[in-house]
This record gives C-alpha cells, sequence and structure tokens, in this order.
C-alpha cells in the first residue's frame, strides 16, 4: 500500500523530533513517501508605494520602503534558510534509505501552507510537531498543529517532544545532593 505523508520542518527543534519520530514509527516501506514540507514565510515588507498616494521620500522617511538591494538580501536571507531546514532534515532521513523523500518548498503562514499541499497532494497524512505553548501563548500567536487539524481532511498526527528534566526537578535534585554528600541522603 503507497502511502503519501506529509512532515512539516522548521527551525524548531519540535519539527526535528517529529521528523525523527516518524521516521522510526510511522514510515517504514519502500512504498512509503515522506514529503518533507517547509513553509517559507511571506515578505512583509513592500518595495513599491502602498497606494497612499504619498511621496516616496515620506514613505522612505517613514520605513514604509525598502530599496531593491534590501529585498533582495531579505529575500536571499529566506531562501538560506529554507536551504538550511531541508538540509538538517534531510540528514535525518539518511538512515532510510527505502523511503522516497520529496521536498517540498512554499511561501506563505505555515497554516495556510500545510492546509493547501496537503489537499492538493491528497496525503494519507500529516505530521507536525508541538511547540507546547500554553492555552496564553496559543491564543495570541495561534497553533499551526490546532488549526491543521480543524482543517486538514486526512489524519494529523501531532507529536509532542518529551518535556526535558529541569535541574530543579525532585530526581535531579536527589542526585545532585547524594553527589554532594558524597552519597549519603539524610
Amino acid at each position: 500500500m503507497e502511502r503519501k505523508i506529509i512532515v512539516a520542518v522548521d527551525q524548531g527543534e519540535e519539527s526535528s523530533y517529529a521528523l525523527c519520530w516518524s521516521l522510526k514509527n510511522i514510515l517504514c516501506s519502500s512504498s512509503d513517501t515522506l514529503i518533507l514540507l517547509y513553509a517559507k514565510p511571506p515578505r512583509n515588507i513592500y518595495p513599491s508605494v502602498d497606494g497612499t498616494g504619498r511621496p516616496r521620500d515620506f514613505l522612505l522617511r517613514q520605513g514604509y520602503m525598502f530599496s531593491q538591494d534590501i529585498v533582495a538580501t531579505m529575500e536571499r536571507y529566506g531562501n538560506e534558510v529554507a536551504e538550511s531546514v531541508i538540509r538538517k532534515a534531510k540528514k535525518f532521513c539518511q538512515d532510510y534509505p527505502q523511503i522516497k523523500v520529496e521536498i517540498k518548498v512554499e511561501c506563505g503562514d505555515a497554516r495556510d501552507v500545510i492546509c493547501e499541499v496537503a489537499e492538493k497532494l491528497n496525503v494519507d497524512m500529516v505530521v507536525l510537531g508541538s511547540h507546547g505553548y500554553g492555552a496564553l501563548k496559543r491564543a495570541f500567536l495561534g497553533s499551526v498543529s490546532n488549526h491543521c487539524a480543524q482543517n486538514i481532511k486526512c489524519p494529523v498526527l501531532i507529536v509532542k517532544q518529551p518535556k526535558k528534566a529541569s535541574p530543579t526537578s525532585p530526581p535531579a535534585a536527589a542526585a545532585a545532593a547524594a553527589a554532594t554528600s558524597g552519597g549519603k541522603q539524610e
């Protein structure tokens, strides 16, 4: 049975964890196709007049316009980030030569890009990493995984990275106390 599975990747370690987890636990057959999807953030600046009718020098002084050189530099940086993310993701896939890997880099808001590509390619599953934001951060920043889970027609798997033990957690604190007291615990 041939399956097409999207794993959304970005610069965060959450997406790297989700990719590695998927490679170990979901993708196993030579008929599986893994689609690494990176959503390149859209540019928020525009090199042309915004339609206000204000003179060009006024817009430049107010920071509304940027020179073509700056816009080109920002575009080049965005492309370099995309290449870096994809290169890193492809390295994780090297240990799984039986899996076909395709690359997709699309420009736009990650929520929209993931939903559109999943629908357009008629994939069997979408895998996303979770940043683990609390309710307040999700309210302000929005949740890519929540949006995709609500809007994509195929199954959406949200992979949560295990929490790392903090230095003040009880097991670590007990081990540190035992180490400083010569192994004796009170």
